[in-house]
C-alpha cells in the first residue's frame, strides 16, 4: 500500500502540492478564529452533575450571577497603616470608576466598615462586571480600570477572576510568540547541522507551517459545528506537538531517502522505497499518538475532551502530509534538497552508534539491568506527587494579578479574592428564620474566615452567602477545607430545600476530583490501545507487552524527575495537575513511536535470517542516528517551553524534553534492544517467519 502511494505522488507531484495548497486556502478561508472558539476558565469544562456547575445554574436562575468580578488591593507605599485620608482617596477612586466606568462594569464598592484589613494597612475595592471573564470587554475594561489605579502614596493592584484572566490571556499570548520563534529557530539549527542543507532544513517549516494552518482552522471549525469551547493552552500546544512530531516524521523520511540514494537508486526510486518502509513505521507512530490524544473522549472534564481531538486532528493532518506532500517536495526537488553536499554511496553505519549496539547485543543482561535501575532509581519521586489547581501558580510572577495577591495576602484572608457563595434553594419562599440559621451554621464552619451580609432572591425563593475562607481560594488546604463545607451546608438546609456550594474554590475542588477520575480511566485505555496498535504492526503478542511496559515506565521516571526537581529542589507546592495526562500522553505516546521504530527494523533484520544478537546490533547502528536526531528536535522543541515565562509551560517542557530523551535513548536504544536479545525470538510470538538463510550484515535492509 505504501510503495502504491509512493508511485502515486511521484508520478504527479505538482498535482499534489497544488492540491494541498487549494485545499488549504479553501479550510482556512471558511473557519472562524481560533480565539472565538478558546475558554480560559476550567471550571467552564465541569460537567453539569458537578456540585459547583449546580451551584452556578441556581445563582444564574435566582439573578445572582452578574458576570466576572475582582478586587482593586490599596496600601500605602511605605508599607504602613492607611490614615483617614488615605481611605478618603480609596473611596475617591471608587467614586471615579462609578463615575467613569468602562463598559462592562457594573460598579466598584467601597464600604470602609467591611473593605478594611484589621490591621488597617489595606483596603479593597471590588468590582463587578456584566460579562464572563474571558470576553474581550471585560478585559478592556480590566486594562482601564488599571490604567486608573495610580493614586499619590499609595500602591494599588488588581487581581481576582477578571484579573487573573486578562493576565492569563496575555501570558499564553507571549508564550506562543516565544515559543513558536524559539521551535523554528531550533529545528532550523539542528536540522543544518543533521543534513548540512539549507534546504533540508527549511522543509519542515514549509511543509508543517502549512499542516499548523490547515489544523487550526479544522480544530475551530469544528468547535463551532459541534457547539463546544477548547482552553487557552490547546493553541501552544498545537504548535509544540506538529513542529515536533511533524518534523520527526520528515527527518525520517529524508533519512531513508538519502540511504536509498547512496546505495544507487534512483531519485525517483529512492521516494518511493522512502515511503514503502519507512510510511508503515510513520502511519503506526501517528496512529498510536491519535489514539492517546483520542482516549481523551472519555474524560469528563471538558478541556481533556477537547484537548484529545484538537490534537489528534493536527497529527492526522501531518500524517497525510507526510505521506503524501512531503514526498511530493522530495520528489519534486530531487538530491538538491541536500544541497550543497553530495550524496555519495556509503553503506556504514554511525561509528558512535555501531558501537552502542555492539555492547546492546554482546551484555544484554547489563544493558537491561543499568537502564532499569536508572529508571526505577528516577520513578521514586512519583510518591511525593503533590497536584496544584493554582491559576496564579501559572502566571509569571510579575504580573499584576500575582503581585495584588500577595500584597492582599498580608493584610486580608487570602479567600477575600474569590469568596465561596452558598446557596438555599427552595420551592416556597424562605422565611428569615430559615436563612438566618442557614447563614449562621455555614458561617460557622472553621474553613470560614467571615461570613457576609445573606442575599435574597426577587422570589424569595434563593438566598446567597458569601463567605471568606481562611485559605487561598486556590490552594489545597481550602480545596480540601471546601468538601467539608460542602457538607455542613448540606446538613444545615432546612427540610424541604436544597444547599449548593459554589464560587472558584468549590469549582476547582470537583475540577481535582474529575481529573482523579479521568486519569483512572485514560491512562488503561490508552495503554490497552498501544498494545493493539503495537500488535497490529508486529505481528506479536509479546513483544507489545513489554515494549508499552518500558515506555510506561520511562513516563514514572519522567514524573518522578519533576518531582524532584520542582517540588524538592525550587520548592513549588505541586505540579499543575494537568502535567502528569499530558506527560503521559505525549511521553507514551512518542516513545512508542521510537520503539516502533526499532523494533521494526530489528523485525527486518531477523526476517533476512540474522540472529537477535546481531539483529539487534545492526538495529541500534543503523536505525540510532535517525532516532537520536528525531529526538533532540522533538525534546528542542518541547524544551523551548522552558523560557515561555509561563509556569505550567516550563514544567511541561522540562518534563516532556526529559521523558523524550529517556524513552529514546534509554529506552528505545538500550532497554529495548537489550530485552529483545534475552528473550530471543519468543518477542515476537506467533508472527515473525525467518528467512531461509542468513542475509549479508548490510544496510541494504530497512533503515528508519
Amino acid at each position: 500500500m505504501f510503495a502504491a502511494i509512493g508511485r502515486g505522488v511521484t508520478r504527479r507531484p505538482w498535482l499534489v502540492i497544488a492540491g494541498w495548497l487549494l485545499a488549504a486556502l479553501a479550510i482556512m478561508a471558511a473557519a472562524p478564529s481560533l480565539k472565538s472558539v478558546t475558554n480560559s476558565d476550567q471550571s467552564a469544562f465541569l460537567p453539569s452533575t458537578t456540585e459547583s456547575a449546580k451551584a452556578t445554574e441556581v445563582a444564574r436562575a435566582a439573578g445572582f450571577t452578574k458576570g466576572a468580578t475582582a478586587v482593586i488591593h490599596l496600601q500605602r507605599a511605605d508599607g504602613g497603616t492607611l490614615t483617614p485620608a488615605d481611605l478618603g482617596q480609596v473611596g475617591q477612586l471608587a467614586q471615579k470608576l462609578n463615575q467613569d466606568k468602562p463598559d462592562a462594569v457594573v460598579g466598584a464598592l467601597f464600604d470602609p466598615k467591611q473593605l478594611v484589613a484589621p490591621n488597617g494597612k489595606g483596603a479593597l475595592i471590588a468590582v463587578q462586571f456584566e460579562g464572563a471573564a474571558r470576553e474581550p470587554r471585560v478585559h478592556d475594561a480590566v486594562d482601564k480600570i488599571r490604567s486608573q489605579l495610580d493614586v499619590p502614596g499609595l500602591k494599588a493592584g488588581m487581581t481576582g477572576e477578571a484579573a487573573i484572566d486578562v493576565d492569563n490571556t496575555k501570558a499564553m499570548a507571549d508564550a506562543e510568540k516565544i515559543v513558536t520563534i524559539a521551535t523554528l529557530g531550533l529545528i532550523v539549527v539542528l536540522l543544518l547541522l543533521i543534513f548540512r542543507s539549507p534546504i533540508a532544513a527549511v522543509l519542515p517549516l514549509v511543509s508543517v507551517g502549512l499542516v499548523y494552518g490547515i489544523s487550526q482552522a479544522l480544530v475551530a471549525i469544528s468547535a463551532k459545528l459541534f457547539s463546544f469551547e477548547i482552553g487557552t493552552e490547546v493553541q501552544t500546544l498545537l504548535t509544540v506537538v506538529l513542529f515536533g512530531i511533524g518534523t520527526d516524521y520528515i527527518l525520517f523520511l529524508l533519512f531513508r531517502y538519502r540511504e536509498r540514494l547512496r546505495a544507487g537508486d534512483s531519485p525517483r526510486e529512492a521516494i518511493v522505497a522512502a515511503v514503502d518502509r519507512v510510511g508503515e513505521a510513520i502511519s503506526s507512530a501517528a496512529l498510536a499518538v491519535i489514539a492517546a490524544f483520542g482516549a481523551l473522549v472519555l474524560a469528563l472534564l471538558g478541556f481533556f475532551t477537547t484537548l484529545g481531538p484538537a490534537l489528534a486532528i493536527g497529527v492526522f493532518v501531518m500524517l497525510l502530509a507526510a505521506l503524501t506532500l512531503v514526498p511530493a517536495i522530495i520528489s519534486v526537488l530531487g538530491p538538491r534538497i541536500f544541497w550543497p553536499v553530495r550524496t555519495e554511496p556509503d553503506t556504514a553505519g554511525h561509528p558512535a552508534f555501531a558501537r552502542l549496539g555492539r555492547f546492546v547485543a554482546r551484555r544484554p543482561l547489563a544493558a537491561v539491568l543499568g537502564s532499569l535501575a536508572f529508571l526505577i532509581g528516577l520513578s521514586a519521586g512519583v510518591f511525593g506527587y503533590q497536584a496544584t489547581y493554582d491559576p496564579l501558580a501559572q502566571l509569571p510572577a510579575k504580573m499584576e494579578a500575582t503581585t495584588a495577591f500577595k500584597d492582599l495576602g498580608k493584610n486580608f484572608p487570602a479567600g477575600v479574592m474569590s469568596p465561596s457563595q452558598a446557596y438555599l434553594k427552595s420551592d416556597t419562599p424562605l422565611t428569615p428564620e430559615q436563612v438566618q440559621a442557614f447563614a449562621l451554621r455555614v458561617g460557622g464552619h472553621p474553613a470560614v474566615a467571615t461570613p457576609m451580609q445573606p442575599q435574597l432572591s426577587a422570589d424569595g425563593k434563593v438566598a446567597q452567602v458569601p463567605l471568606i475562607l481562611k485559605e487561598a481560594p486556590y490552594s489545597a488546604k481550602a480545596l480540601d477545607a471546601v468538601e467539608g463545607l460542602r457538607d455542613a451546608a448540606h446538613e444545615a438546609a432546612p427540610a424541604g430545600t436544597t444547599a449548593y456550594l459554589g464560587g472558584m474554590t468549590s469549582g476547582f475542588a470537583d475540577i481535582r476530583d474529575i481529573t482523579n477520575r479521568d486519569l483512572s480511566v485514560i491512562f488503561p485505555v490508552a495503554g490497552l490501545l498501544f498494545l493493539l496498535i503495537l500488535g497490529g504492526l508486529l505481528r506479536a503478542a509479546v513483544a507489545p507487552l513489554y515494549l508499552v511496559g518500558m515506555v510506561v515506565l520511562g513516563f514514572a521516571a519522567t514524573l518522578g524527575a519533576a518531582v524532584f526537581l520542582f517540588q524538592g529542589a525550587l520548592g513549588n507546592a505541586g505540579l499543575m495537575f494537568m502535567l502528569p495526562i499530558i506527560m503521559y500522553l505525549f511521553v507514551t505516546a512518542i516513545g512508542t513511536d521510537y520503539n516502533i521504530l526499532i523494533t521494526a527494523r530489528i523485525r527486518e533484520e531477523l526476517r533476512e535470517g540474522r540472529d537477535a544478537r546481531e539483529a539487534a546490533e545492526l538495529a541500534v547502528e543503523h536505525a540510532g542516528p535517525s532516532i537520536a536526531a528525531a529526538a533532540v528536535i522533538l525534546a528542542g522543541t518541547f524544551g523551548s517551553l522552558l523560557i515561555s515565562g509561563v509556569s505550567f509551560f516550563a514544567q511541561m517542557g522540562f518534563a516532556v524534553t526529559l521523558g523524550i530523551a529517556l524513552v529514546a535513548f534509554v529506552v528505545s536504544l538500550v532497554l529495548v534492544p537489550a530485552a529483545t536479545v534475552l528473550l530471543s525470538r519468543s518477542s515476537w510470538w506467533p508472527g515473525l517467519r525467518q528467512a531461509k538463510s542468513p542475509a549479508p550484515s548490510t544496510q541494504e535492509s530497512v533503515t528508519v
